[in-house]
């Protein structure tokens, strides 16, 4: 099966809920027609366990413009048949032609694999998710075990704990085993063990990486330090995430995000502004020093936590 090579948006899942998984749209005001029409096709699909909705349509957030994102959660001991996914996704998309999905394991270990298709104008994401190594995840995650691991599309790494944050905050559409619902019940509340493991794996890295840094700036290496300056402000982001007891499940906007949660650094966004211009300017010192007292600043936060 071809890959289909377009840009990678990430998993993005939205707002917790614990209403039943049964109900196809609840939470919604209406229901959606586009979902009406494609979810029974997914649910027939050999292998498919569950399926669930994320991004702004679960939380609420959605425009008219928004695209879908849809998890499918396959059993890996039936294992999922592409084929028929395929042939499913080519009965409903705007040009049969166009649709591509890629085989289980074709975008690595943790994306798995999917596709991006056009339905009614929409786009709509498609993400595959082995719902047997989920649940291994998510017990894991609940015992304090964590793993960072290397993953196109995602720049900072996937951290495992991405998955059952997935879960956590996921939208079910179908899960008629109620498989779903019970990994849902497994992530709230948000487990001390976690929070202990994100907090000792990310916060020291934050001034390792500033410290990495600092050996470019001889060179005037900006690529180097730009790198290192992201590890340092997207591990500040895991830190503040777990502290505040929150599933942090994609870098992309992380730090805005951290910037408005509860327990967080004062004006976050605005700093970490200041670092990517005074970066654009090769003005590493100052760069690196506003780093270094966002380090400190979330350093502050953390004394005790763990």
């Amino acid at each position: 099966m071809a890959q289909h090579k377009r840009r990678w948006k990430g998993a993005r899942f939205g707002a917790p809920s614990s209403e039943s998984a049964d109900r196809l749209f609840w939470g919604m005001e209406a229901p959606d027609p586009l979902l009406e029409h494609l979810l029974p096709l997914l649910d027939a699909v050999p292998g498919v366990v569950a399926v669930a909705l994320g991004g702004s349509r679960a939380t609420g957030a959605a425009h008219a413009a928004s695209d879908y994102d849809i998890g499918l959660y396959f059993s890996e001991r039936a294992g999922l048949d592409v084929e028929r996914l395929l042939e499913a996704a080519k009965s409903l998309v705007d040009d049969r032609g166009a649709a591509r999905l890629t085989e289980v394991g074709g975008w690595g270990p943790w994306i798995v694999g999917g596709g991006w298709l056009t339905i009614e104008g929409r786009k709509v994401d498609l993400l595959y998710r082995p719902i047997e190594s989920v649940e291994t995840i998510i017990r894991d995650c609940g015992e304090g075990r964590i793993g960072m691991n290397y993953q196109p599309g995602h720049p900072h790494g996937f951290c495992s704990a991405i998955w059952m944050g997935e879960v956590a905050l996921g939208r079910p559409l179908s899960d008629s085993k109620g498989a779903l619902a019970r990994l849902k019940a497994m992530t709230a509340p948000y487990p001390a063990a976690l929070r202990e493991a994100l907090i000792r794996r990310f916060q020291w890295e934050i001034l390792f990486a500033i410290e990495n840094a600092r050996t470019g700036v001889p060179k005037s290496d900006q690529a180097y330090i730009a790198g290192c300056a992201f590890r340092s402000l997207a591990c500040a982001a895991q830190v503040l995430f777990a502290l505040n007891r929150r599933y942090l499940i994609n870098e992309k906007g992380a730090i805005d995000a951290a910037a408005r949660l509860p327990l967080t650094v004062g004006d976050l966004a605005e700093r970490a502004g200041r670092v990517w211009r005074a970066i654009g300017l090769s003005a590493f010192d100052a760069a690196l020093g506003e780093l270094r007292s966002i380090e400190r600043d979330v350093a502050g936060l953390t004394d005790g936590a763990t």
